[in-house]
């Protein structure tokens, strides 16, 4: 498979499994590092890492903490592809979602795929 320099990171979990939700975004930051263009692509309930202040007690006192990782993910220029199906499930409000978030589906995910974006899931 081409290397095009993207990499997807899907996250299903939020704050039910904060071990997912800190792996997520340790491999999206290590991308970032790399000079990877990355998104996260959020659905089931990691759509909710996409909301203001939902993440800051995940894994509060713990290192990293995710408040930490969700930030400098941000700051890095990483962005966030949240499902607007499992985002409209959930009865969300689009106006909290943080700064790098669009609710984007399946299609605009394929297209920043392209011809082989390196992926991984949790």
């Amino acid at each position: 498979m081409p290397d095009n320099g993207r990499v997807i990171v899907s996250c299903t979990h939020g704050a039910e499994n904060p071990d997912s939700v800190v792996v997520s975004y340790l491999t999206a930051g290590a991308a970032l590092d790399a000079g990877k263009d990355v998104v996260m692509w959020l659905t089931s309930e990691g759509v909710r890492l996409a909301l203001r202040g939902y993440v800051d007690p995940i894994r509060e006192g713990q290192e990293p903490p995710v408040k930490r990782v969700h930030d400098q993910f941000i700051e890095k220029g990483g962005r966030f592809y949240v499902c607007p199906i499992c985002f409209n499930d959930r009865s969300l409000d689009e106006g909290e979602l943080v700064q790098n978030a669009e609710l984007k589906g399946a299609t605009p995910l394929m297209e920043f795929a392209g011809d082989g974006a390196m992926t991984f899931s949790y």
